[in-house]
């Protein structure tokens, strides 16, 4: 099913969370789930995935990780700031160490002014406070594509969260 750069990213995300002693949480728009489900495809992977929140809506936002609706309105679901909401409401919302957030316009429709299909948002935070987002710019290159390319972005962040955090201790 997953293709094997996805999977090797995976594996090496969870190898590093398990060793690490970290636990993780996704909150998830236009991947609808896709990174929690390419993580959780792994045998072992309930040792460091905690759970997925699959935020589609700007509802689903608010109630489910405690985005605040003003950020919606004033920046819109696909921005920075409504992303880096995402992952301290996940991580708010979650015993975790780490959460992710990934929030985009995958197409083939929903562009807007300043906001092209392929446009995706990302944030990872952490338990002792770094925060860290980035965008990209995959342009019209598929849905399937821009979300593939989202799950491996995330994890890179993941990966990068993972390596500076302190590991539990025992």
């Amino acid at each position: 099913m997953l293709d094997r750069e996805t999977r090797d990213a995976a594996v090496a995300l969870l190898e590093l969370c398990k060793a690490r002693q970290l636990m993780l949480a996704t909150a998830e728009s236009c991947t609808g789930g896709l990174l929690a489900a390419v993580l959780t495809d792994i045998p072992g992977s309930s040792a460091v995935v905690d759970r997925g929140f699959v935020t589609y809506t700007n509802e689903a936002k608010q109630q489910m990780i405690g985005v605040p609706p003003m950020t919606i309105e004033k920046y819109g679901a696909v921005s920075r700031e409504t992303a880096e909401a995402m992952a301290k409401g996940a991580l708010a919302h979650a015993q975790t160490d780490l959460a992710v957030s990934i929030t985009g316009i995958a197409g083939p429709s929903g562009a807007m002014p300043g906001k092209p299909i392929g446009l995706v948002h990302f944030a990872a935070a952490s338990r002792s406070g770094r925060l860290i987002h980035h965008d990209r710019k995959f342009g019209d290159i598929g849905r399937s594509e821009v979300r593939r390319r989202s799950v491996l972005q995330a994890m890179a962040m993941l990966t990068e969260l993972a390596e500076k955090e302190e590991p539990r201790s025992a």
